[in-house]
């Protein structure tokens, strides 16, 4: 027997193990004695000295095997079908496998297996050598028992029945495409993870959340485009809608931390129109142009495979990835698609997560979005909501028939808050205002203390607006369904245009006689039950409020004359304004005299009141003041 020995040479004099990765370890081959030469060829040179020369050079990336031809050409059909003399044009006589599905290590162990070395198999290298196997042409037909074989049989009985390995092997596989892909090493994976999923989701109905979602960090390690595979072929075995959605979430929760980061808010923001130069920074350092494109490959990935289903996901997941995606200029295909299935819940949005901010662009170094005006050039993205909310609608009248109309009053609340909270940005237009404010219809709103709310955010913070805009942003609210607290409220309000406030004293006056009719025979029947009748206490306190009630009303048309009176003399001063000043002390003077009156009222009504302690005299809430700042 003689035995040969592969060594790799770095430097010449230095030797490093051989393939075998042991020192002093030979490969046996009969009949033939072999020694290490004492030459080397080249950087990073692999050779095998025998007595008997090599007669072929193999360079893989940038490593080069000096090797006999007869031991590859008996097991690898590529090697044996070129003609080598003919393709190589240098004098070196180096075999370049440019196209070769791996890296140096790997053609290592393919060496190994050639010269009748045992290698050894694992989930980590099984995919690169079927691979290589096949680009090399190890087939049966050059030899029994050849690599394709043997990589083929611990595929599909040893990986595919392990989970674990399955993942492993389907990670693996994300440097090897495509022959991978081609050889179906990527559907077999995507298969048996699929297979595995729903057969747990079927002996475990009513398995708890943490049950449920055992393979979503296993998964959340994949690429984008091999989880992609993995979660089809899992919604193709039929698994729930919500199962899939949690694990998208789960996988943008890892992939894309940025969901979660608040922003650092403005910078370089200016006091006036012209000098109005701010924009929105995320809570990162700027990326590479190849993170960004990775993030955003990744968001368009997850929003195409999102189910159909409302519940698949929740709204806030959905509006963070909106807000991702406008960051990093998504297709506007997709955002649109985000912002239907936004507008389908709505009513399960929160404000915060309404305030989509306008994202720099900063490949071009330009705000995404940008008005056409500095008056429109708002901090938030106000376009987006108003396109959700008109979603919303859409999809509510096409529901109508088949749903409960519960969700308007929901949303009603959610965009008079909405309201409130853009009305502090001192560039927001009235017109954009009263736009978003008028979507909803009519009955939407059961009461208007929001949207109250926010035409008196809008006012403090735009105080140089025209008596005109004034009353077009009260004729937004109706004045007959505020609160008596934001009766009460407005009627104080020297925000208000005149005209709102005699329409609010008004209702005010008919919310308390409303309440005291209420409260009368309520009262009554308690009295008739504990005394067996009306006693004359209680009769006399029913006329005294009723004298009372009279008294507000004739109070409330004096003051109407009087609001007539002193329109009739702005009117006819109008061309004076040195004198409008004048109109508005009288104003001033006949609002505060109708409170006095009121006030003057109570007073007295409070010391009677101490005299009989009937609980049916008691109403000073009727006239609790309240701040709505």
């Amino acid at each position: 027997m003689k035995s040969l020995q592969v060594t790799q040479v770095q430097d010449p004099g230095t030797h490093i193990d051989g393939i075998d990765k042991v020192s002093d370890k030979s490969i046996v081959i009969p009949n033939k004695l072999v020694t290490v030469a004492d030459t080397f060829r080249g950087d990073q040179s692999w050779f095998i000295a025998p007595q008997i020369p090599t007669d072929l050079s193999i360079q893989v990336k940038e490593t080069t095997y000096n090797v006999h031809k007869y031991p590859l050409i008996a097991k690898c059909g590529y090697i044996g079908r070129v003609e080598v003399q003919t393709l190589i044009s240098n004098s070196s006589n180096v075999l370049k496998l440019e196209n070769f599905p791996g890296e140096s290590e790997l053609f290592e162990t393919i060496l190994k297996f050639c010269y009748g070395l045992p290698i050894d198999f694992n989930p980590g290298n099984i995919a690169a050598l079927r691979c290589a196997s096949e680009f090399l042409e190890m087939t049966e037909e050059q030899e029994d028992g050849n690599l394709i074989s043997k990589a083929e049989a611990f595929l599909t009985f040893v990986v595919l029945s392990s989970w674990k390995d399955t993942v492993t092997v389907l990670q693996s596989c994300e440097a090897l495409s495509p022959w991978a892909e081609n050889l179906q090493i990527v559907r077999r994976c995507c298969d048996s993870i699929a297979w595995k999923v729903s057969k747990d989701d079927l002996t475990s109905k009513d398995a708890a959340d943490n049950q449920e979602s055992w393979w979503f960090d296993d998964v959340a390690i994949l690429g984008i485009d091999h989880f992609m595979r993995v979660v089809s072929a899992i919604k193709a075995k039929g698994s729930k809608p919500d199962i899939i959605g949690k694990s998208i979430m789960h996988y943008a929760n890892r992939w894309l931390p940025e969901m979660d980061m608040e922003l650092e808010g403005l910078r370089g923001y200016g006091t006036g129109k012209s000098n109005l130069q701010f924009s929105i920074f995320s809570g990162v350092k700027k990326e590479s142009t190849g993170h960004s494109k990775e993030q955003k490959t990744i968001i368009e990935s997850l929003v195409s495979i999102i189910p159909s289903q409302r519940e698949a996901v929740s709204c806030k997941f959905l509006l963070k990835i909106l807000k991702m995606a406008m960051m990093y200029s998504v297709s506007p295909a997709l955002t649109s698609d985000l912002e239907k299935r936004v507008g389908m819940v709505l009513e399960d949005a929160e404000v915060n997560d309404l305030l989509i901010p306008r994202y720099q662009n900063g490949d071009q170094g330009k705000m995404a979005n940008m008005p056409n005006s500095f008056e429109e050039f708002t901090m938030q993205d106000i376009d987006v909501v108003q396109r959700i909310v008109e979603y919303f609608l859409m999809h509510e009248q096409q529901q109508m028939q088949l749903q409960q109309n519960h969700g308007k009053f929901n949303i009603s609340r959610l965009l008079d808050n909405y309201l409130a909270e853009i009305a502090r940005d001192p560039n927001l237009s009235i017109t954009k205002f009263q736009v978003l404010a008028e979507l909803l219809p009519e009955n939407a709103r059961s009461c208007d203390d929001g949207i109250y709310r926010a035409i008196d955010t809008y006012l403090k913070t735009h105080p140089s607006l025209t008596d005109h805009d004034r009353r077009r942003l009260s004729k937004l609210m109706n004045c007959e369904k505020l609160s008596l607290d934001a009766c009460t409220h407005a009627a104080q309000n020297d925000r208000l245009p005149l005209r709102t406030v005699v329409q609010v004293l008004f209702s005010e006056h008919v919310k308390m006689r409303t309440a005291m009719q209420e409260k009368e025979p309520a009262q009554s029947g308690i009295n008739y039950e504990q005394d067996g009748g009306q006693t004359p206490a209680t009769t006399m306190d029913i006329k005294t409020l009723k004298a009372e009630l009279e008294k507000v009303k004739s109070d409330m048309l004096e003051l109407q004359n009087d609001y007539f009176e002193l329109q009739k003399e702005y009117e006819k001063l109008s061309n004076k304004p040195k004198k409008s000043s004048g109109w508005g002390k009288n104003w001033q003077k006949i609002k505060n005299s109708f409170h006095t009156k009121l006030a003057g009222d109570e007073i007295g009504y409070g010391q009677d009141r101490q005299k009989s302690p009937n609980p049916i005299r008691h109403r000073g809430n009727l006239r609790t003041r309240f701040s709505m700042s």
